[in-house]
């Protein structure tokens, strides 16, 4: 009904390879912008600053995952320690008196050096091989961080990140922060959105399929997967400084460990892989909604007099949302992304009856 393509047509190659060809798709997209645009006003300051901005961010982080994990189909335990790589170069070249959009671009810049150097020697090998190899990267990064004081200050140090002006505006308030994690959203999902329609993403489609196969074809396996780890590297490294610049306030070791690298992956499997609207949904899953669980859970307890312990209190949360995970991972191993795109093809049909199908 909503997604009705009746009547749509197109006279050109470009009009056939528009974004988003349906009408409704395109009022949907204006109406989520604008509604982005205007959270600051719509939201209490709380929930733009613990919920939206995080949220952006991390969405951000995520895209640029599912580039090696679901367009490249490598595997990726590192990815938190790329963020890191860049969350300190932003933040030591700021406190060094370098402005902040060069900065960025430093904090993306050493990201993708460093963990393209990594990427030479670990693409050489495959599958769970490859999965040690990125997960080296997290370890000596680890190591680096903590036992290099020129970098972070020393074990258990943090580094307050400087006050900062994009563009010669002030980046102070909650608002500003939000805009700028925002921007940086719209536009990695802009890049992925369009990465599916050229030449670098159907050739990283060829090689996550089947690297031999696209090689008998002419495709490179190994230089398509280094341009992968690079600019999803470049991606991590400044969703890692925005991170610590917008959300954090401070960088430490401790917010860039094995734990993150693996809540990332999380974010992207549950989401969907090689999907962009998975990423949004799987960073919202992951990240958003133990907190709300747990809000419930205590309100529920507290409204009907519950006599429950408070250790066990707090491990309810964790159970219905382990819960959840092996669920949709049984129901739909496809992720978030697949039980939207079910729901988006039934509207597509509706009312006739193969739509159910």
């Amino acid at each position: 009904m909503f997604y009705l393509q009746s009547g749509i047509s197109h006279s050109t190659y470009r009009a056939d390879r528009q974004l988003f060809a349906i009408p409704f798709e395109r009022w949907q997209i204006g109406i989520l912008l604008a509604l982005a645009a205007a959270a600051p006003i719509l939201l209490n300051p709380v929930h733009l600053k613990s919920y939206m901005l995080p949220w952006l961010i991390w969405t951000a982080a995520a895209l640029g995952l599912n580039l090696i994990l679901g367009w490249a189909g490598q595997f990726h335990f590192g990815y938190a320690a790329v963020m890191a790589i860049g969350a300190y170069s932003a933040v030591h070249a700021t406190r060094n008196g370098v402005p902040f959009e060069i900065a960025l671009i430093l904090a993306g810049g050493a990201a993708t050096l460093i963990g393209s150097v990594f990427a030479i020697t670990a693409l050489r090998v495959r599958g769970l091989y490859l999965a040690l190899s990125t997960l080296a990267l997290q370890f000596v990064m680890d190591w680096v961080i903590n036992k290099v004081p020129a970098i972070s200050g020393g074990t258990q140090a943090t580094i307050q990140a400087p006050p900062v002006h994009l563009l010669g505006m002030p980046i102070s308030s909650d608002a500003s922060k939000y805009y700028v994690a925002l921007l940086w959203c719209v536009m990695v999902t802009l890049f992925m959105l369009n990465l599916r329609r050229t030449g670098l993403g159907r050739a990283l489609v060829a090689v996550r399929e089947k690297d031999f196969a696209a090689a008998v074809i002419g495709v490179n396996s190994f230089y398509y997967k280094l341009v992968a780890f690079a600019t999803s590297s470049f991606i991590g490294g400044i969703s890692g400084a925005i991170l610590v610049f917008t959300f954090y306030g401070a960088v430490t070791p401790e917010q860039f460990t094995t734990n993150v690298s693996i809540q990332a992956l999380a974010m992207v499997i549950v989401g969907g892989l090689a999907s962009v609207i998975g990423c949004y949904f799987g960073v919202a899953f992951v990240l958003l909604l133990p907190g709300i669980i747990s809000t419930i859970i205590y309100a529920t307890a507290h409204s009907m007099n519950l006599n429950i312990g408070i250790e066990l209190l707090a491990h309810i949360p964790s159970l219905l949302y382990g819960l959840l995970i092996i669920g949709f991972l049984l129901f739909e191993p496809s992720g978030l992304a697949k039980i939207y795109a079910n729901f988006r093809n039934y509207l597509m049909f509706w009312p006739f009856g193969y739509g159910r199908k």
